[in-house]
């Protein structure tokens, strides 16, 4: 038997069999309900709310409160759907009102291409040029002359081409039809150029480009006037994917389960294409205009976009099937362009470190610098790339998840109400929390800049200890106890409509800790594969949407961020798509990139000693070793 459900407040309807679960209803009718644990009922984040209508709730690990249940609420994972059903979603389960990071520090990154010197080489250009016409002295043929005058227009003698067989059965006509004046679109292909259109007279069009970030969790295109480089307009999205997973290795497990993997495939195409059709009204152009795309994005993200076999990426030996992908057409992958235009996706090094990540190194442009720098993205996993001209090491670590709610009662992803700053007075025993939230909205949850500010700002008022556990001895009317856990209210009860405070407790923030000693572990273990102190880091790039958001004293205060002067670090935003548009814009970029690939060290630390050892003195406030962080406060020590 069928039933209809009702999702408000979006006010979408959809139709399932008896027995289907409230989130796997909701993921058929493309809505997002937040789901970390992917379906299996531990982490609490898929809460809804049962307006009208009869579920039956299977036992999950995670309990919802008394209160809660009271109230409707039920964990969207755990109950079937049995009558028809009006369900609310409320705004922490959903991601209404995200922040989503268009584009990188543009006056950062407009100085490290000045500096870096990368030329103006779009990957594919139209040329407007004139044949000489063969004479008996000189009876060469069509195609030689054609690649002489394109060798000459574009002042490269060395170019070498290739032309499809379609394109040559029309070329003696084209040449012909205008008294030899075309116009001819070429594209890099590696080595070649492929002549990819030929079109009779001079075609006064300019050619379109658009630059992909295909995140886990964001997806960003720019439109791209190929004759300057210049941007034309932005859009993103949420990427649709993200109702089967918060992160890439739930969404393998689903498309395995459920023979998936298209469907996954389909999601991301049809949000580039959604993408692609709102740019282009905005511009008053056609889509068949677009004649190049760039695409930068993890390793797991470019294989779900180019079809690619996706399982052995989550298996040992952990090999994805390609790290150098050679150009392809878009519309064989399902993007909407001219029907020639050339796919171009940015290499990576291994499953961990991806796409985004070679992008971004050149973007910041620490491959072509003497200065020692680190470039950190901290997103669903966290990336670090220590080096210079001379060298790159690079490693993953898995950080992002607590930093992005999971194992956080309250935690949640950076959308509107999320409190993202904090600042903590004490007053003998009374505690004044004052606090910043995404949109300026009611407090909903907190997210990541949020949750480092805090517990950094518990530590430095002397209410939680370096192990990350609350004094029990301090007189706070703020903090309490329950079945023997301590924790920590940021918001009262009559800030909210839902009479009920945002907490954090000690469980969270030893989820927290292990997630930011991840990090700085990651740190550590680089410079020691290398030989070389923190001091001589030069320069640190923090790149990403979350490490654009974060404070800098307070990432150092709680001993994520290796204690270095604040000049020294510099946001360098979604240096993804940053990467993705100089590659677009420039061979010698996507030469960069390629050769970025092939050259970083990769250095796993999933059985690497030195890590673990790191890893375990990191979980601590700031650290073990209080003389790596000098400046921090330390109540007690």
């Amino acid at each position: 038997m069928k039933y209809r459900i009702r999702f408000l407040p979006i006010g979408v309807e959809t139709e399932v069999e008896s027995g289907t679960s409230l989130l796997a209803a909701a993921q058929d009718a493309g809505i997002y309900v937040n789901s970390v644990c992917g379906g299996e009922g531990v982490c609490g984040k898929c809460k809804v709310r049962v307006l009208r209508g009869e579920i039956e709730e299977i036992p999950s690990a995670f309990k919802l409160s008394d209160t809660l249940v009271k109230k409707g609420y039920v964990l969207a994972c755990r109950s079937l759907v049995r009558s028809n059903l009006t369900v609310e979603i409320p705004k922490e389960a959903s991601l209404r009102g995200g922040r989503i990071l268009l584009d990188g520090d543009r006056a950062q990154l407009a100085v490290v291409r000045l500096t870096t010197r990368i030329p103006f080489q779009p990957l594919v250009r139209k040329v407007r040029l004139t044949v000489e016409e063969a004479t008996v002295a000189c009876p060469v043929a069509d195609y030689e002359r054609l690649r002489t005058a394109l060798r000459k227009a574009l002042g490269r003698p060395e170019m070498q081409f290739q032309i499809g067989y379609k394109m040559l059965r029309e070329l003696g006509r084209k040449l012909r039809e205008k008294e030899g004046n075309v116009t001819v679109t070429v594209g890099k292909r590696q080595n070649t150029f492929e002549i990819m259109t030929i079109e009779a007279g001079n075609d006064e069009s300019e050619p379109l480009g658009i630059a992909v970030d295909v995140g886990t969790t964001t997806i960003v295109v720019h439109l791209v006037d190929l004759s300057d480089g210049k941007t034309l307009a932005i859009e993103a999205k949420y990427n649709s994917q993200i109702a089967y997973g918060d992160d890439y290795i739930t969404r393998i497990i689903y498309a395995e389960q459920n023979n998936a993997f298209k469907k996954m495939q389909d999601l991301i195409v049809s949000d580039i294409n959604e993408l692609v059709r709102k740019l282009c009204r905005r511009v008053n152009r056609r889509n068949d205009e677009i004649v190049a795309v760039s695409v930068a994005g993890n390793t797991a993200m470019m294989h779900f976009l180019l079809g690619l076999d996706a399982h052995r990426l989550r298996r040992e030996p952990f090999v994805p099937v390609a790290n150098i992908i050679p150009p392809v057409r878009a519309v064989e992958v399902g993007i909407k362009t001219h029907p020639r235009a050339i796919l171009y996706p940015l290499p990576s090094v291994a499953v961990y470190v991806g796409a985004d990540v070679t992008g971004g190194v050149v973007a910041v442009g620490m491959d072509e610098t003497d200065e020692l720098s680190l470039y950190i993205d901290i997103g669903t996993n966290g990336e670090v790339v220590l080096g210079n001209r001379e060298f790159l090491v690079c490693c993953s670590c898995s950080a992002g998840p607590a930093f992005e709610g999971s194992g956080v009662e309250h935690g949640m992803r950076a959308t509107e109400g999320a409190i993202e700053s904090v600042q903590i007075t004490r007053r003998n025993g009374d505690c004044d929390v004052n606090w910043r939230t995404v949109g300026n909205r009611r407090p909903l949850g907190i997210c990541g800049s949020g949750l480092i500010d805090i517990i950094a700002k518990l530590f430095c008022s002397s209410i939680l200890e370096r192990t990350g556990k609350f004094r029990r001895d301090i007189n706070c009317n703020r903090v309490f106890v329950e079945d023997n856990v301590a924790g920590f209210v940021i918001t009262e009860e009559s800030k909210r409509k839902a009479k009920r405070p945002i907490t954090i407790n000690e469980i969270d923030i030893a989820n927290l800790l292990r997630s930011k000693a991840a990090v700085y572990a990651a740190i550590k273990t680089l410079l020691s594969e290398v030989k070389l102190p923190l001091e001589a880091i030069e320069r640190f790039y923090l790149a990403g949407g979350f490490g654009n958001y974060i404070n800098i004293s307070s990432a150092i205060t709680i001993g994520m961020l290796p204690d270095v002067p604040h000049y020294k670090v510099s946001f360098v935003g979604n240096t993804a798509i940053a990467g993705a548009k100089l590659a677009l814009t420039s061979e010698s970029a996507l030469e960069r990139i390629e050769q970025i690939a092939r050259k970083m060290t990769y250095i796993d630390l999933m059985m690497n000693l030195q890590f673990m050892d790191e890893f375990v003195k990191a979980n601590f406030i700031p650290h073990t070793n209080l003389s790596e962080f000098p400046s921090v406060c330390a109540p007690g020590k």
